[in-house]
């Protein structure tokens, strides 16, 4: 009886040290995010400290109006405004702030302007992008894709 204790005691123990392993694994925002729109694909990655993260697909990669690929033609400066969306860089600055979080600009492109902002990792699967403009914030959850 003793023994088949210890035996459930450590199998119950090894259960607890593997999830924790994977709660750190899964907490990792490395990889390709879906937006919540599903309009586009980003791929984070580990940069100077922290994270960066660029637009790798978009589900109208091809300007309807010029026929040509989609640019940056949102943005106030007219070189940024000639640049590629495929490539643009979202994230600027973007700093560990806590666990599982980072704090620094990210680029609207539906705008042209940037953001502070913050991201988390919500899960293995789910990543919460916020924006903010003085006090008033709002978020989306992004969603791991394969590719």
């Amino acid at each position: 009886m003793l023994r088949s204790l210890v035996s459930c005691v450590l199998f119950l123990a090894s259960l607890v040290a593997a999830s924790a392993a994977y709660a750190q694994g899964g907490a990792d925002p490395t990889g390709t995010w879906l937006t919540q729109a599903g309009d586009a694909k980003v791929k984070v990655t580990k940069c100077g400290g922290g994270i960066c993260g660029a637009i790798v697909w978009l589900r109208q990669p091809i300007d309807p109006t010029t026929a040509k690929p989609a640019i940056d033609d949102k943005n106030p400066n007219p070189t940024l405004a000639k640049r590629p969306m495929m490539g643009l860089p979202l994230f600027s600055g973007m700093q560990p702030s806590g666990p599982n979080k980072w704090s620094g600009q990210i680029y609207n492109a539906d705008d042209g302007n940037s953001y502070a902002s913050n991201i988390s990792v919500a899960g293995p699967d789910a990543l919460k992008v916020e924006g903010c403009v003085g006090a008033l914030c709002g978020g989306e959850t992004w969603t791991r894709s394969a590719r």
